[in-house]
């Protein structure tokens, strides 16, 4: 790797993992074209060909593949470095950045940062809606909120609780039904589920589908504006007047709310306190997040 620079590896990685320039470029935040002169340069410095430009993209010749191990050492090194520079900084100012689910912010979040604000108005908050856990490793983010089975290996965290769910429809929907148990039940399904799953089958001899979903969100606007049943997480149901839980009896989930960090940034003393601070207000709002009925429910 001699004679090589990290810009220049950064370029040629972006372009191996994208396959194209355009691609490379917006995972990168710059333009193609300085993307494409990048590449050349790099070429020229090695007086190597690494990529065969096709119509349908970037191409890595036996060159490119050659050195990929070596730039991924390189890349890890530089993150290493970075990580470890970003760690030492004790002070409670800076940028955060937090990663969360767009339904797990809007409903269990935003309603408490603004006394997180009112404590360290020094630290500037940044919320990244995204379900990847590979922004911690790039240092793209500082702490990431996700609802997962099991975190990788590589994060260092905490599960706060384990995820509730619930059926769940909108009460005009019901009073419109009648009986459920002699009726047609419309159903809110995944869309990944082209068969009815377990819950449906256990509970209802009856039953078609309204629509399939592509996210909770949907899911939930599709039963609050009466088009069937659906398993919803409770977080986001209960919090919703329009809506009734079904008293049905639901296999346990394995899914935890997790609170994850990479290992080089939990002595950070601003990710320290932004990590407590959502301890705390996640475990306030357990049991809606478990699922716990509401009493007036039953």
């Amino acid at each position: 790797m001699h004679g090589m620079e990290w810009n220049d590896i950064k370029y040629y990685l972006a372009v191996m993992r994208e396959g194209s320039v355009t691609q490379a470029g917006k995972s990168l935040g710059v333009n193609h074209t300085t993307v494409s002169r990048r590449i050349a340069a790099f070429e020229q410095k090695l007086n190597v060909r690494l990529f065969d430009r096709l119509v349908s993209g970037y191409i890595a010749t036996e060159a490119a593949e050659n050195i990929f191990n070596d730039a991924l050492q390189m890349e890890e090194s530089a993150m290493s470095i970075d990580r470890a520079l970003s760690g030492k900084d004790s002070e409670l100012k800076g940028s955060l950045l937090l990663t969360i689910s767009s339904s797990l912010v809007n409903t269990l979040l935003f309603p408490h940062l603004d006394e997180f604000r009112r404590r360290y108005p020094s630290i500037n908050l940044q919320i990244k809606s995204s379900p990847n856990l590979s922004n911690l490793n790039s240092r793209e983010a500082d702490i990431a909120i996700r609802l997962t089975p099991a975190p990788p290996d590589n994060l260092v965290g905490k599960r706060i609780c384990m995820m509730g769910h619930g059926i769940y429809a909108s009460k005009s929907y019901l009073d419109k039904l009648g009986d459920v148990n002699d009726s047609m039940i419309d159903l809110v399904l995944w869309g990944s589920e082209q068969e009815n799953p377990e819950w449906v089958n256990a509970a209802f001899a009856n039953t078609r589908v309204a629509i399939r979903v592509d996210s909770g969100s949907n899911m939930l606007a599709a039963v609050k504006g009466g088009l069937g049943l659906a398993r919803l997480p409770c977080y986001l149901a209960e919090g919703e007047e329009t809506l009734k839980r079904l008293p049905i009896t639901l296999a346990p989930s394995s899914w935890g709310l997790w609170i994850l960090s990479h290992p080089d940034f939990r002595d950070t003393a601003r990710v320290r306190v932004c990590r407590e601070f959502l301890y705390k207000i996640f475990e306030q709002q357990r049991g809606v997040i478990e699922g716990i009925p509401r009493i007036k429910d039953k």
